[in-house]
């Protein structure tokens, strides 16, 4: 079938990613369930704690409940999909669907990455110039970057998605537990020259996006070791940050890159598991890292779960 052009409108795709993993599935899906349940909610938390307490009406409040907001919204794209399919005999998706999924997915990628620079912007406006950074930072201001991170993210994604959904198929069968846009692309039989121009635009553009990170954090190390609040008030906001930004970036590089020039079968679980990792971790560890980093919110939420323990932290 390689050779032969199919219907794309009527094609159902299957991913085999689960393929080898039928002995244990009602375990997998407990834990799937759990790690989606803990997900959302501790991400609604964080968000919720934000929206009810007026002292954290902050720039870097707001960023972090946009942040968490995506990170649910990133979540939901992988975890529903793969739970029917721990019940189910067959892996199918509709081509319609996968093109959906990916739009969702990657729209939450470059959201996650460009709220990630926002989010360092303003650091080093706190930091570095702190001043100014009440006029510097204003709530006109966080609307705003808030509008160009998704503006930028949607055209982004819908960009790629239309490339995508140009290209003939000739095979249908995806080595995945969730659709991906360079997968789908390799299964085309035309000219996929666009796609890869386009991909490595996306590369540069989001490249671009870490090195202003980098200088970012460059000046606010400098800063941090001259004065001790500083370096205090570095640990509390950057680190999280940082960790975060790691964990991310890590996991999404692994991604992109065996997907592009990796092959063979023999480290194709690893691998499913660790294509994921970007779906999967920082959703959870995100609002965790900063819950518990963050007095503010970690007091607030305290308050809430029991005054008591409330008490004993201040």
């Amino acid at each position: 079938m390689s050779g032969v052009m199919l219907n794309s409108s009527h094609t159902l795709l299957v991913l085999q990613g689960l393929n080898e993993s039928a002995s244990g599935r009602h375990v997998y899906f407990a834990v799937a369930l759990t790690s989606y349940g803990v997900t959302v909610l501790v991400n609604l938390m964080l968000i919720f704690t934000v929206v009810l307490e007026k002292s954290l009406h902050q720039p870097i409040y707001i960023f972090l409940c946009n942040l968490c907001f995506n990170g649910v919204c990133g979540a939901s794209t992988f975890y529903p999909k793969l739970l029917h399919d721990l019940l189910a005999d067959a892996h199918l998706v509709s081509y319609g669907g996968c093109l959906a999924q990916i739009f969702a997915v990657y729209c939450y990628v470059f959201c996650e990455f460009t709220s990630l620079t926002v989010m360092a912007y303003d650091r080093y406006l706190a930091i570095c110039r702190p001043l100014q950074y009440r006029t510097l930072m204003t709530m006109q201001k966080v609307v705003l970057l808030l509008l160009l991170t998704w503006t930028f993210s949607l055209l982004e994604t819908l960009g790629g998605t239309l490339l995508t959904r140009r290209l003939p198929l000739c095979r249908r069968h995806l080595p995945r537990i969730f659709c991906t846009n360079w997968e789908v692309v390799k299964l085309s039989c035309a000219d996929t020259t666009i796609n890869n121009i386009y991909g490595y635009v996306l590369m540069f553009s989001h490249l671009s996006q870490f090195g202003l990170i980098v200088v970012s954090y460059t000046h606010l190390v400098r800063a941090s070791l001259r004065l001790r609040s500083d370096r205090r008030k570095f640990v509390q906001t950057c680190l999280p940050h940082l960790v975060t930004l790691l964990v991310f970036t890590s996991s999404l590089v692994f991604d992109i890159m065996y997907s592009r020039y990796g092959g063979g079968s023999t480290l194709q679980v690893l691998h499913n598991l660790l294509a994921a990792e970007f779906l999967v971790v920082p959703p959870l560890i995100n609002p965790i890292i900063y819950g518990i980093n963050l007095h503010q919110i970690r007091s607030r939420i305290l308050q809430k779960i029991s005054p008591r323990a409330e008490t004993r932290t201040t």
